[in-house]
């Protein structure tokens, strides 16, 4: 019969790189940990309004990229294209709101979204996401950022560049549209894309996004936020800064930096690294204070970020899961049970270890052992078995001794 293969966009992640994925989730629950953040597991799939609401109509997630779908009973459902707006659904729908005043979340997990697959790119794609609700505080702003950073760092991920904007708020982001609006009019569709030459009519501050190079370039000469901020985002936006600044996190001001989603406000940033293509964006997010009142909940400020698992992945380079600390080889068919009962032994005090489950040749046994990158070779054969003991062969040290099998234990951790 004919194979079936993958879908394309989507990849299979085994060993060793699905060690990395691993390295990457108990970094980000120990880090986040220590910043008193708790785990949410959260659904893949949700209602379509939930992602046309929060992150925007006008937004290429939404008019572009969203797997959408009905269901038996004709309701439009959506594979998550990002976290944010499923983590404050929950907030909301389970009432977390009422239990605590400040509420710290994280997940991890795929995230869809029908784009061409390319390098870092995938159709199925995987994130670790940070939520926290309660606080509309620009020390909270920092610390979210530095505890990015930590998380970058305890992966050992350097050369990183954080980028860093303010995209005002409510109040004074009308004024900054309406000359963004004057500025793009005198372009006409020989200047801008087709779909900024929409975006400009609709929401220009997506023009700014746009990644298209001829529209990046005529965006740079275009009004920036700052100088529309009103004194009270001035104000976060400089505390902010000025925590960073001492506390020592290096970072650059990008007045372009408006994400791709329209939830955002105020503090926003996103953090780049030049080794890994045009896909060059490993982490981002911001605040976005209106949110939770969008999806129906109360007027409660939020601030996150998400990172991408390939990209991180691709930056770690290539590290490897720990050795094994024993590969057991038998030598007859006799001694395959003894030898099982005797690894399971060892598993129950913590080593980790394999047993060979077929009596092959002991210069096929002692390859496998070497393969495994065990520390020692256990070796069980018919006089070992009748003598009660067993070899240890010490793999980095070229020795072996014979030992008695019910002081085994003792001499491997010793």
């Amino acid at each position: 019969m004919e194979k079936i293969q993958k879908i394309k966009g989507f990849a299979d992640i085994l060993p060793p790189q699905s060690h990395v994925y691993d390295l990457l989730e108990q970094t980000a629950k120990a880090v986040f940990a220590r910043y008193g953040y708790k785990e949410a597991r959260l659904p893949i799939l949700e209602r379509t309004e939930l992602f046309s609401r929060s992150i925007g109509e006008e937004t290429d997630v939404v008019q572009k990229e969203m797997y959408t779908f009905p269901d038996r009973k004709n309701r439009s459902l959506t594979m998550r294209p990002e976290a944010t707006a499923g983590v404050v659904r929950a907030y909301v729908e389970n009432g977390l709101h009422a239990q605590e005043e400040l509420t710290k979340l994280y997940c991890a997990g795929p995230m869809f979204r029908y784009e061409r697959p390319q390098k870092g790119r995938m159709r199925q794609f995987h994130q670790i996401d940070v939520e926290a609700f309660g606080s509309a505080s620009p020390y909270l702003d920092a610390e979210i950022i530095f505890m990015l950073s930590h998380f970058l760092t305890e992966l050992g991920i350097a050369d990183l560049n954080i980028e860093l904007n303010s995209l005002g708020c409510p109040e004074c982001r009308p004024a900054y549209h309406d000359a963004l609006n004057e500025y793009f009019r005198g372009f006409d569709a020989g200047q801008l894309c087709e779909d900024c030459m929409r975006r400009k009519l609709t929401n220009p501050l997506r023009v700014l996004d746009c990644k298209v190079p001829a529209c990046k370039e005529l965006t740079r000469s275009a009004p920036q936020i700052s100088d529309y901020q009103c004194p009270s985002c001035k104000e976060h936006f400089e505390t902010v800064t000025g925590l960073l600044d001492k506390g020592g996190l290096a970072y650059t001001l990008n007045p372009r930096l408006v994400r791709g989603l329209d939830y955002y406000v105020r503090t926003t940033f996103e953090v780049t690294s030049g080794k890994i293509g045009a896909q060059s964006a490993v982490a981002g997010g911001g605040r976005y204070d209106g949110l939770v009142k969008t999806l129906g909940g109360p007027d409660l400020p939020g601030v996150g970020f998400a990172c991408g698992m390939e990209r991180l992945a691709m930056l770690m380079g290539d590290p490897q899961p720990p050795a094994p600390d024993f590969h057991l080889a038998v030598l007859g068919e006799a001694g395959l049970g003894a030898g099982l009962l005797l690894a399971q032994k060892l598993r129950d005090a913590g080593l980790c270890g394999e047993c060979a489950l077929s009596a092959k040749s002991a210069k096929s046994q002692m390859r496998a052992a070497g393969k495994s990158g065990a520390r020692f070779c256990l070796i069980l054969g018919d006089a070992e078995i009748e003598g009660g003991t067993v070899q240890v062969k010490d793999m980095a040290a070229g020795t072996q001794d014979t030992v008695p099998q019910d002081a085994l234990l003792e001499h491997l951790r010793t």
